[in-house]
């Protein structure tokens, strides 16, 4: 069972980059998140330091876990 994780704002975050760095989450899951914490879209742009974000668990997160993604390559 996938439980939900924490995440504690540094300075000059945004959530976006916020979701990225510490949970590895894409812009997809921004509506979700702030779903789950009423008031944070009225902290602004950046969130002040240390704002604690909740990110709600999904049952997929267990399966992401062992999640390969595709080889790019730039050049051939």
């Amino acid at each position: 069972m996938a439980v939900e994780q924490r995440l504690t704002a540094k300075q000059g975050d945004k959530l976006d980059q916020l979701l990225w760095r510490d949970a590895g989450l894409g812009p997809g899951e921004i509506t979700r998140v702030l779903d789950a914490n009423p008031g944070l879209a009225d902290l602004g742009t950046v969130l002040p330091l240390g704002t604690v974000v909740i990110v709600p668990a999904t049952p997929t997160q267990a399966g992401n876990a062992n999640r390969v993604l595709p080889l790019i390559q730039l050049w051939s």
